[in-house]
């Protein structure tokens, strides 16, 4: 959510960088918009709301996967249950380690039935492109001399946000599908 307002903020930052420089616009509107209000404003709560998620994630994850060991072993797991937080906080391993603990509890969950990755895949990638786009974001950000800086910016956060959008939804159909999954299964192998 903070990424999309970002995005709004610094397409209209845009907007009066660009009636400023065509004379439709004044100091005081360029000052204005200069304070971006609006970013500094969702900061702190988006922040908190994020850490929040962050946890619920990762406790709903650490149950899956005790859960997924339970209905496929623990064997099907490729890395142990420590690294199902740690992963995602060891720099460099934490481009691959979280995509196969959560493909693993994917598969597991499944009992005994093929399930396509695309889904997995397709999560992971979107999500490890926004982190590789974040630092690019960033750094733009920090750098606008021109008009075409501010567009820029303003383009690469729209970017930034539509690949966080994609990750968040796609999450949570893996999540609701593994959920069912497990809380179906019992009840499949009982007949």
């Amino acid at each position: 959510m903070r990424e999309v307002l970002v995005a709004v903020s610094n397409w209209r930052n845009y907007q009066v960088v660009h009636d400023y420089l065509a004379g439709r616009a004044t100091d005081a509107d360029l000052l204005a918009a200069d304070s971006d209000a609006l970013a500094t404003l969702v900061s702190w709560p988006s922040f908190l709301v994020w850490i929040a998620g962050g946890v619920a994630f990762l406790v709903w994850l650490w149950r899956a996967r005790i859960n997924a060991e339970l209905m496929g072993g623990a064997a099907a797991h490729r890395r142990s249950r420590a690294l199902v937080v740690g992963a995602w906080i060891a720099p460099v391993v934490n481009l691959w380690y979280p995509y196969q603990i959560v493909s693993d509890i994917w598969k597991a969950s499944a009992l005994r039935q093929p399930v396509p990755l695309a889904l997995i895949n397709a999560w992971w990638a979107s999500f490890v492109a926004a982190s590789l786009v974040k630092p690019i974001q960033w750094r733009m950000s920090a750098e606008q001399a021109t008009e075409q800086d501010v567009l820029a910016t303003a383009n690469m956060t729209t970017l930034l946000a539509a690949l966080y959008l994609v990750a968040g939804v796609l999450v949570l159909v893996i999540l609701r599908r593994i959920t069912a999954w497990q809380t179906d299964g019992p009840a499949r192998n009982a007949v």
